[in-house]
C-alpha cells in the first residue's frame, strides 16, 4: 500500500459512513499487518515533546444551571461537547480574572 493511497477520514465521516469498505475489503491480510507495522514503527522521538503539557482530567462537579435560551442554543449549535466547551469559556474567564488579580 502506498502512503498517497492512504485516506484520512474524521470521526464525524465515519459516523457518517464515508469509509470506503470496497477497498478495505480488497485488502490481504499481508498488507493490512504490513500498514499496522508501519504505525507501530513510526518513531514517536521525531515529534517535538518540548512543548508538551501534561492535562490531567479534572473532577466534575453535577450541578443546575440557568442559562439564558439563546446562549444555551448559540453552544449547542456547535454541536456534541457543548458543555465542555461552556465549561471552557468559563474557565478561560476565571483566569483572566485570576490574571489580572495578581498584577
Amino acid at each position: 500500500m502506498s502512503e498517497r493511497r492512504i485516506t484520512r477520514r474524521s470521526a464525524t465521516d465515519l459516523r457518517k459512513g464515508k469509509t470506503d469498505w470496497k477497498r478495505l475489503r480488497s485488502l490481504t491480510d499481508e498488507e493490512i499487518d504490513a500498514a499496522i507495522r508501519r504505525d507501530l514503527d513510526s518513531d514517536p522521538a521525531n515529534f517535538d515533546w518540548s512543548k508538551a503539557e501534561l492535562v490531567m482530567p479534572r473532577r466534575k462537579e453535577a450541578i443546575s444551571i440557568r442559562l439564558d435560551e439563546d446562549v444555551l442554543a448559540f453552544f449547542k449549535t456547535l454541536g456534541s461537547g457543548y458543555q465542555t466547551r461552556i465549561n471552557a469559556v468559563l474557565r478561560h474567564f476565571m483566569q483572566r480574572l485570576q490574571e489580572a488579580k495578581r498584577k
